[in-house]
């Protein structure tokens, strides 16, 4: 029996679309409804234990983002309830390496290493960020003018359809790839003026400070904010452009999705 946790958020939706016919598959989530469901609820414990029972193979979705402590705590539950009910693989949505000056990279890490100090077999999948989300974070305004504080900066952001196409290729055959820990990012790096170029708008950078200003007049969480600062100032300095050695298409069996094209697309919705 597999179990993915988080089936109903944004990369957990994805994975269980391509599963949802597979009668040894069930998917968790706070507030069950369909085929297959359980409820999955990492801020109550006690629901875990009912959900991971019989479960050969987890696959654990980062379970959102919030303060690190709070992230921490649903991690740890989901590993321990993964203990005691015997799971053998537990399989991980990380964040890529390059990804350490990220804030939210703290909570990533220590589950990694709460794995490798578990009884489980586990492997972990370092997710880079979505083309999706560069969509929202430079997306150009009505003026047609990509205002993010990307600077000189690029990223090798990637499709969150392919990293849910790795996650159930490994969850599915989860013996080939214990212990392991792969980089799952873009294969191109993007730049801003790229990103301007695709959308036919025009690059005109501003600043942090204005981004922060921009992101307070929001209905962002304040924990969000400086979350989402502290993502466009790793961008602009260049730690996140390191792009894909050939880990991605390996897994695939194809060649990735065009991340510049999966930005485009996204930008452009309404």
């Amino acid at each position: 029996m597999l179990l993915i946790t988080g089936a109903s958020g944004g990369l957990g939706s994805l994975v269980a679309r391509r599963l949802a016919d597979r009668p040894d598959v069930r998917f968790g989530t706070r507030a069950p409804g369909g085929p297959g469901q359980v409820r999955v609820d990492f801020d109550d414990p006690e629901s875990l234990d009912s959900a991971f029972a019989g479960v050969d193979t987890l696959l654990l979705i980062s379970a959102g983002y919030g303060e690190d402590d709070r992230v921490i705590a649903r991690h740890g539950a989901a590993v321990a309830a993964a203990e005691r009910a015997g799971v053998r693989h537990l399989v991980y949505t990380s964040l890529t390496g390059t990804g350490d000056h990220l804030p939210y990279a703290l909570p990533h890490r220590w589950t990694e290493r709460r794995l490798r100090e578990s009884s489980l077999t586990w492997t972990v999948l370092r997710n880079g960020l979505y083309a999706e989300l560069l969509a929202a974070l430079a997306a150009p305004g009505p003026d047609g003018l990509i205002t993010a504080p990307l600077g000189a900066g690029r990223l090798a952001a990637v499709a969150r359809e392919d990293l849910a196409e790795v996650a159930v290729r490994v969850a599915l055959a989860p013996e080939a790839h214990a212990g392991q820990v792969y980089e799952l990012v873009g294969d191109r790096a993007l730049g801003g003026a790229e990103l301007a170029g695709a959308v036919g708008a025009r690059y005109a950078p501003g600043s942090l400070s204005q981004a922060r200003a921009a992101l307070a007049a929001t209905a962002a969480q304040p924990f969000e904010i400086p979350m989402l600062v502290a993502t466009y100032s790793a961008i602009a300095a260049d730690f996140l452009a390191t792009p894909d050695a050939g880990l991605l298409p390996k897994l695939l069996g194809r060649a990735p999705r065009p991340a510049l094209a999966v930005y485009a697309e996204s930008a452009s919705r309404p």
